[in-house]
């Protein structure tokens, strides 16, 4: 069975010609938003910013969501997985600098279990700033390895040109 995500990258590049995908049509079809994993989560005095934010990042609201989590972020200690929610708010503004800033933040902090999503989305980040180079050579890397997001990357590599397909 076809992933979804490689049927309507074909589709995408079907009506595109033979031109191939625009950095930005490319964008639309590799970008998804990182899942809220926790939905349920409760409010306190501490973390109602991040709360507000989530809210909004569910609803698709990227720029109240991004307001939210700076404001969250600014207490100083604080759940540092924010800047993946923070990053995926500025990609789906079509801010891939500032969303890059994000993944650059969540890396330095030393938060493992982010380390496939900062480095996946940091390859999205080259993609939709167009720079597609960097992009494949991010996305070789990831699917040379075992990695949570190794078919999206193939998925990237074959609508990148038939020469990086598996």
């Amino acid at each position: 069975m076809r992933n979804p995500f490689f049927l309507s990258l074909l589709l995408l590049l079907g009506s595109a010609g033979c031109t191939g995908p625009s950095p930005g049509d490319l964008c639309s079809v590799t970008f998804k938003p990182y899942p809220d994993l926790t939905p349920d989560r409760i409010p306190t005095a501490r973390n109602q910013a991040y709360v507000a934010g989530m809210k909004a990042y569910d609803r698709g609201d990227h720029a109240e969501a991004i307001a939210h989590f700076n404001d969250y972020a600014r207490l100083g200690e604080y759940d540092k997985g924010v800047h993946l929610y923070l990053a995926c708010s500025h990609l789906a503004l079509n801010e891939p600098y500032d969303a890059e800033l994000q993944l650059d933040h969540l890396e330095r902090s030393n938060l493992r279990q982010f380390a496939d999503q900062a480095e996946w989305y940091t390859v999205v980040c080259w993609v939709c700033s167009g720079q597609l180079d960097r992009a494949r050579a991010g996305a070789e890397r990831i699917a040379a390895q075992r990695h949570t997001y190794t078919q999206e990357a193939k998925d990237l590599l074959k609508a990148l040109g038939p020469e990086h397909a598996e």
